[in-house]
């Protein structure tokens, strides 16, 4: 009973770990932006940014110390006094050791910025640190989704070429085997077998290079989703069904599009990041204000008593302000105040610049889509007549109306207009998600 059982159990298991996973393409970017590394590594960096901003945003709030000293003089500082103070002949000195062998003292001290120049342009600094996080992430992820169509879609295409490799293989088998019997009957010429046997050779050659195609892409598809090595996954859509995405999800260029994309966002927050340094150093020459509180208790002894009942303990305390004035540095304030303003100008024309290329990656993308849309029609449309041609032909050639060399010529235009037509779809689908994630980059929100 007890091997059923693990037997059992095993079973399960085994059962278990065979099932693949399944994933539509949506399901399998939605998996990827969760789970791939460089998704996570993101994340990561954002939450990184928003724990500086609080740092940053700690220091300038009060700030409270504890401070505890315990001194034992090994051998305690002499001091000289004039011996007149006690009687003596002017001239004279004593020598005197004062206060006790071992001092304990404790302090509190609470310390508060009022003004500080710096740290407001530190705070602004950590805010424009964490947009600048958040929009690389915002890229990484918009990435990450193209990379994963295309994993998607390498998959697909490599399927379906191994698909009608196998249907134009069965084809070709079928006909070798029929002329075969025609050319054992001396009705036909030994060299119409062997050019029918030689495109069944590239055929086999074209699937058997496919199917190593199809290896990797599942590989690739795997690690851009994060899985495990070996994941074995099952794809919900087909080729036909990325094509509707396509066509179900309109995208169009608005006034704002180049404002939205995430390059932009990035060069503009540069541009911000290069004003607040700017900022920062003119902020240098201004002066600095801190209140401050301190209490404290001292303790004095011969002999180490401080934690007796009987330890006296005396106590201070002190409020004050601190104020520090930058006068003079040689002009090396100014000359890092220049290098900042050099800076920030060329940021200004970088955006200027960039607003402009990003202009035209947008009409391309847009002119691209749109060529990719009407050549899948045209690859249709081709692939249906190379359909009918090379159907013709097989009834010619049988029909003693057509050559080996005229059938062939049919089926190869055959199988390069199915090629055609599925990296049509492809393109099409990559060329799409191209334009989809410049003017929608954030697939979170």
């Amino acid at each position: 009973m007890p091997k059923l059982s693990v037997f059992l159990l095993f079973s399960i298991v085994a059962f278990a770990q065979e099932q693949p996973l399944e994933f539509s393409l949506q399901q399998a970017i939605e998996h990827a932006l969760i789970n791939n590394r460089s998704a996570l590594d993101s994340q990561s960096d954002v939450r990184f940014a928003e724990l500086q901003k609080w740092e940053t945003t700690a220091t300038g709030l009060p700030q409270i110390n504890a401070d505890l000293s315990y001194n034992n003089w090994i051998e305690q500082q002499i001091s000289l006094i004039p011996a007149e103070f006690f009687g003596g002949l002017p001239g004279e000195f004593l020598e005197v050791a004062f206060g006790t062998q071992q001092t304990m003292n404790g302090t509190l001290t609470l310390k508060q910025k009022i003004f500080d120049g710096s740290y407001l342009v530190a705070l602004q600094a950590s805010k424009v640190y964490l947009e600048i996080s958040k929009n690389a992430r915002e890229k990484t992820m918009s990435e990450l989704r193209k990379t994963v169509v295309n994993a998607y879609g390498n998959i697909l295409l490599t399927e379906e070429n191994v698909k009608i490799l196998e249907s134009n293989i069965t084809v070709v088998e079928k006909n070798i085997s029929d002329l075969q019997k025609v050319y054992e009957n001396g009705m036909t010429e030994e060299e119409t077998v062997e050019q029918l046997q030689l495109t069944l050779a590239g055929l086999v050659s074209a699937k058997n290079y496919n199917l190593i195609l199809k290896q990797l892409a599942y590989e690739m598809f795997n690690l851009s989703l994060g899985l495990k090595t070996g994941s074995v996954v099952k794809l919900t859509d087909s080729m036909e069904d990325l094509v509707s995405i396509s066509s179900l999800s309109p995208l169009k260029i608005s006034n704002n599009s180049v404002e939205n994309t995430t390059d932009f966002k990035i060069a503009n927050n540069n541009l911000r990041s290069m004003e607040l340094l700017f900022k920062l150093e003119k902020s240098k020459a201004l002066p600095s204000l801190n209140a401050f509180v301190n209490g404290s208790y001292t303790g004095n002894a011969n002999r180490f008593n401080f934690l007796e009942n009987s330890q006296k303990w005396f106590g201070a305390s002190l409020i004050g302000v601190n104020m520090s004035i930058p006068i003079f540095s040689s002009f090396g304030r100014s000359a890092s105040t220049q290098k900042a303003k050099i800076n920030l100008e060329k940021s200004k024309r970088n955006l200027t610049t960039l607003r402009q290329e990003l202009q035209i990656k947008l009409k391309r993308a847009d002119n691209e889509l749109d060529f990719a849309n009407r050549d899948l029609k045209t690859k249709k449309q081709a692939l249906e007549l190379a359909k009918r041609i090379e159907e013709k032909n097989q009834i010619k050639f049988f029909e003693g109306l057509a050559s080996s060399f005229e059938l062939s010529q049919a089926q190869t235009q055959l199988y390069s207009a199915q090629q055609q037509y599925i990296e049509a779809i492809l393109y099409l689908l990559n060329k799409h998600i191209a334009l989809d994630v410049m003017l929608n980059p954030d697939p979170i929100n």
